[in-house]
């Protein structure tokens, strides 16, 4: 047996375990099998039959179309049996035991203290058929050696394994007393759903939508013919204001589409802290999920504020835990707590999942110095000035209407440009809440997507400080808490030296007062970047 710090393979169950009873999947595997592969099947089976229909008979295209259809649907369904048939599971005192396989059988045995997160869901077809997808998963980073799926269970039989895997979570202890220990954190709000075209997918999507019509239309050969009707609409309209019309058209189809997604995503959406010393977020209109999250896990929460739902008052929460999804795979929704909702809302409820009788992530923070202001004026400025010449290049060696494009982009685009800067130097700020250990760090930073971070100050693991030669010459410094939890880093970006060294050595007390010298020393008199780190 390999070290128990990390999920293990293994060809043996623990001691004394021989007469569990190992558990299988839902019996009816073959039929939600078959079912996920002739949804898709037929309805490439009617594109294709239309096709051959057209070329010769209405039987012609049956003949080929209906063999493969029941075909494929056999061979989804057999596969589903497949899986109920060599996949087995059981939980001992010690491990949760999986085994699948035949040729290569694989046993995996992972120590049940280091189950982190047991997760359920369920689409339309599992919802129909009573089952759900269990994810149980260790946090850790050895891809699918940390992450076990079973596929499907019967809801009742996963609610009890996720309560078993999960009966070792403790409850913390409740610090600031202001709440009680369980019951419902946040209720989904029809209200909310104000803010879900306030994202960067409504114009993703709705660029999608454009660029995919026009792929299908040249599929079928009428491209042409699309771009025609569509010209035909606006008759004589002057280019600018045609391209206007169509731009804010693929925005309102974008809006929809991001709208329907948020809908899917959160509808229902509820947060309860449970009894053990979890926090329990589900979510879902066709396909349902729970995710469970232990309090102990937990070292802090962050309050993001996209741009567009900031204007109009929105805020979501994410939670900063060890142990959360590391895969690609639905890793912003698995740690968010509280979908965007009102700004005081999304504050009330980080005081409720921290404990505290007020949010920390509405504590007045300090500001910068403006020297912090300039170097966000030059970014923001070199970016536009690099891009218009880039532009300007083009329309000298392409066309001569690059270089209109140039100069009336550039009339936007600065003014844009100046007040983001702005707006992001306003957003910086830090503070320290609380006594240590108790207490957080809180920093907040950013325009397009504003964070405000309260990470707990016994959750911080170690300092890095750094300094660039143009922050040396603006007397300036970024010091990032390091930590097990979340990211992994938050930054305190551009603070004045002697604020961020100091924000460092009273967070932890005594971790970096051992480099403060050496580090003041550097930014003082070396010409390279300095960078101090700073570790317990």
């Amino acid at each position: 047996m390999t070290d128990d710090a990390a999920p293990v393979l293994t060809e043996r169950t623990a001691d004394g375990a021989d007469d569990l009873p190992w558990e299988r999947l839902d019996r009816r595997a073959f039929l939600a099998g078959g079912i996920y592969t002739a949804l898709p099947t037929a309805g490439a089976a009617l594109v294709t039959g239309y096709w051959v229909a057209v070329g010769s008979t209405v039987g012609t295209a049956l003949a080929w179309v209906l063999p493969a259809l029941v075909v494929i649907t056999v061979a989804g369904a057999a596969s589903g049996e497949w899986m109920w048939r060599v996949t087995s599971y059981r939980v001992d005192a010690e491990r949760f035991h999986v085994h699948t396989g035949v040729v290569f059988r694989k046993r995996l045995a992972l120590r049940r203290e280091r189950i982190r997160s047991v997760d359920l869901t369920a689409d339309p077809v599992l919802r129909v058929l009573g089952a759900v997808t269990v994810r149980v998963g260790t946090g850790e980073k050895a891809g699918a050696e940390g992450t076990v799926t079973l596929w499907p269970v019967r809801r009742a039989s996963a609610e009890a394994l996720r309560a078993t895997l999960l009966a070792h979570a403790t409850r913390p202890d409740a610090d600031g007393g202001a709440e009680p220990a369980d019951g419902s954190l946040a209720r989904f709000d029809r209200g909310w759903i104000r803010f879900a075209p306030l994202s960067f997918l409504t114009p993703a999507l709705g660029a999608a939508a454009g660029g995919g019509l026009l792929q299908v239309a040249e599929w079928f050969g009428m491209q042409q013919r699309v771009l025609d009707v569509v010209g035909s609409w606006f008759g004589l309209a002057p280019v600018l204001l045609v391209a206007l019309a169509l731009g804010v058209a693929l925005l309102v189809v974008g809006g929809v589409a991001t709208l329907a997604l948020w809908v899917e995503t959160w509808w229902n959406h509820t947060l309860d802290r449970q009894a053990d010393g979890t926090l329990q977020v589900q979510r879902g209109l066709l396909t349902t999920r729970s995710i469970m999250l232990e309090e102990s896990r937990l070292r802090g929460l962050e309050v993001v504020e996209p741009l567009a739902a900031r204007l109009a008052g929105g805020a979501r929460v994410d939670a900063v835990a060890t142990g959360l999804t590391t895969d690609d795979e639905d890793k912003t929704e698995s740690r968010t707590l509280l979908p965007t909702a009102p700004k005081e809302l999304a504050d009330r409820v980080a005081a409720k999942v921290l404990r505290e009788p007020a949010p920390p992530t509405s504590a007045p923070l300090t500001p910068h110095p403006e020297a912090a202001r300039g170097r966000r004026l030059r970014w923001a400025l070199g970016t536009v000035l690099v891009t218009e010449a880039v532009v300007l290049v083009l329309g000298a060696l392409l066309t001569p209407v690059l270089l209109h494009v140039a100069w009336i982009s550039a009339l936007v685009l600065l003014p844009v440009a100046v007040a983001l800067a702005n707006d992001a130097y306003r957003a910086l700020g830090h503070t320290l809440t609380g006594a240590y250990p108790a207490g957080y760090l809180v920093t907040r930073s950013g325009t397009v997507r504003r964070a405000t971070v309260a990470l707990q100050r016994r959750g911080i693991v170690g300092w890095t400080v750094r300094q660039s030669w143009f922050q040396r010459r603006a007397g300036l410094v970024t010091v990032v808490a390091t930590t097990a939890a979340g990211t992994g880093a938050y930054a305190v970006r551009d603070a004045a030296v002697a604020d961020g060294l100091a924000l460092a050595d009273a967070a932890v007390p005594g971790l970096l007062r051992p480099f403060i010298d050496s580090a003041v020393g550097d930014a003082a008199g070396a010409d390279a970047e300095p960078e101090v780190t700073a570790r317990r």
